[in-house]
């Protein structure tokens, strides 16, 4: 692809707009280019389905008599093809906004890579795929048994800020904060920390698999989870 010559005389503004706006049309074209590409791996499939070799007649689906019997036959082979990877697009969208969402993208951002739409349209499109909850889980006190808490937040990274800053400050008085952890909404752990006296600082660690996912709270398994944390973190510091 050529690359846009620019204008000479242009200030420090006018030549990063200038670049700003090459950079959108590389995009756009390249977007573009990939868009055909997918265009054309469809009518390829759709003539290997009618058992026509890729370098034979029709080379376009625009090229055959619109009211003939061999036009309908291969517009409806057409559309089964493109029908197919509709298909699969929607469930392997809906996969990789998961994935996203379990790295911490929110519904503004997945909308944003899903061709701008709105938040609202893409919580709508994948209702499960960002977290709509963060739960953040404490341990208080210098000795077992230790005290929990939990807290919730709308944000990962709040969530997450939150409970370094308890672990942190924790330490400087009598029974504070000495573990903390996060789970989604899925009750999976996605991070975790406690109090290091040999660095006197928080470190974040991973937990065992045991560990990895927080039960239903109210519940005995939530209570036993809770211990086990505790256990595991006294046996590290």
């Amino acid at each position: 692809m050529e690359e846009m010559a620019l204008p000479d005389g242009l200030d420090d503004h006018e030549l990063n707009q200038a670049l700003h706006e090459a950079q959108i049309e590389r995009e756009a074209a390249e977007r573009e280019a990939f868009l055909q590409h997918v265009r054309e791996l469809i009518w390829q499939e759709t003539k290997r389905r009618l058992n026509i070799a890729p370098d034979q007649r029709p080379h376009s689906p625009n090229v055959l008599n619109p009211v003939s019997p061999a036009a309908k036959r291969l517009h409806l082979t057409h559309l089964e093809v493109a029908s197919d990877v509709v298909g699969v697009m929607h469930p392997l969208t809906a996969e990789i906004a998961a994935r996203a969402g379990r790295a911490g993208a929110g519904y503004p951002e997945l909308g944003e890579a899903a061709g701008g739409i709105s938040r609202q349209a893409a919580r709508k499109r994948w209702p499960d795929a960002a977290n709509t909850q963060w739960n953040l889980y404490t341990l208080t006190g210098p000795e077992h048994p230790h005290g929990a808490g939990v807290a919730l937040y709308r944000s990962r990274e709040k969530a997450i800020s939150r409970g370094l800053y308890a672990v942190r400050q924790g330490q400087a008085t009598t029974g504070g904060t000495f573990a903390a952890a996060v789970s989604d909404s899925t009750r999976a752990v996605v991070w975790a920390c406690h109090f290091d006296p040999l660095t006197y600082d928080a470190v974040e660690v991973s937990l065992p698999e045991s560990l990895q996912t927080v039960p239903a709270a109210g519940s005995q398994e939530h209570t036993d989870w809770l211990h086990s944390w505790a256990r595991h973190v006294d046996g590290l510091t």
